[in-house]
């Protein structure tokens, strides 16, 4: 979808159209949720703090989250893809990749079902969608960003060399400001050059990420669409009008454990069969550093109180000096059993 919380905004309120909007809760601490199109000729940008947007666009109307109204046309839009296709992984509420392979309906090509549910999307939403089309999801990801807004891209398998070539490694899921600047000393700024460094070097310099980069520069994506993906981790975390120290945080870790217990038990009584065995605490320093501590015990936790209590304990584990402040914590639980009885495990609060 394209700018989608922003765009539901400027749909249902007609004097927000053509204007730039911000999505975000006024704050010092708060983060922008998403910018409209107007907004964002400003460089205002998901994710950034609200006080630079507000730097950055003066004129900008900032609007508080509505996210229960953002899942209720998510879900439309979901019933339309259902009419083309049981293949549906859904991403977030405005981002899914759906395998056509075998259409419900038979209109002659994955372009013209795309061109066929971007019509529907427009028609019964009001709201515009962005499509790409590609033989596999990595590809169909990066695709879907390139003709936006309220367009699509079409890249079929004999041109997919002579478009990842040039391509510029920021573009690649995964690699973030960071990465690209590790990338740029050892000489690679685009998908030619990590196929001309090879996946034995990457992979020594960056472990099985580089070999996946390599595998990337090549357009080799395996992963199947999966309908229904396993929750892999229950969270709740909140940031913090002011920087604490890790002596004050037991009453927040004791409120955000009741959230994280209560997605928890929803998650149960959809998938019984499957427990969370690890406690997670994650911290945000006031220089955003970023750390996790977790535990995993002999028997799972079994109660809100087990949860809150291990979380505020991992605190013990954090050896930081004591007047280190801290501007966000998170409280989870990972590590869910497969009905086979193995352990599901990946990183918490991705």
């Amino acid at each position: 979808m394209d700018a989608f919380y922003a765009s539901v905004e400027q749909r249902d309120d007609p004097d927000l159209r053509g204007r730039p909007v911000v999505v975000a809760w006024r704050g010092a601490r708060s983060v922008v949720c998403a910018a409209s199109y107007e907004a964002r000729t400003f460089g205002v940008r998901s994710a950034m703090p609200a006080v630079r947007a507000e730097r950055l666009c003066p004129d900008a109307v900032f609007v508080p989250p509505d996210f229960s109204r953002y899942k209720a046309v998510s879900r439309q839009i979901r019933e339309i893809f259902a009419r083309h296709t049981d293949l549906i992984e859904p991403l977030s509420l405005d981002e899914a990749y759906l395998d056509v392979t075998k259409p419900k309906q038979d209109f002659g090509s994955a372009t013209a079902i795309a061109i066929v549910i971007r019509d529907a999307i427009r028609e019964e939403t009001r709201l515009t969608a962005s499509a790409g089309i590609a033989p596999n999801k990595f590809l169909a990801k990066i695709a879907s960003d390139w003709n936006k807004p309220d367009g699509q891209f079409v890249l079929k398998p004999h041109q997919i060399d002579a478009f990842l070539m040039p391509l510029v490694v920021g573009r690649l899921p995964g690699v973030g400001k960071v990465m690209e600047a590790k990338l740029a000393k050892l000489g690679i700024a685009t998908c030619n050059d990590l196929r001309d460094t090879g996946g034995d070097a990457l992979e020594q310099s960056f472990g099985r990420w580089g070999r996946r980069l390599h595998e990337l520069s090549l357009g080799i994506d395996e992963r199947e669409v999966q309908p229904e993906r396993p929750t892999l981790q229950v969270s709740a975390e909140d940031t913090f009008e002011h920087d604490l120290l890790l002596e004050d945080l037991q009453p927040h870790i004791f409120r955000l454990a009741t959230k994280a217990w209560a997605g928890y038990l929803r998650e149960r009584q959809q998938h019984q069969d499957r427990i969370a065995r690890t406690v997670v605490l994650k911290l945000k320093t006031g220089d955003f550093r970023t750390l996790t501590r977790s535990l995993t015990g002999p028997e799972p936790p079994t109660s809100e109180a087990i949860l809150a209590r291990t979380a505020s304990e991992l605190r013990e584990r954090v050896n930081l000096p004591e007047n280190t402040r801290y501007r966000l914590v998170g409280v989870g639980l990972s590590g869910f059993a497969e009905p086979d009885g193995s352990a599901a495990q990946d990183d918490l609060f991705r």
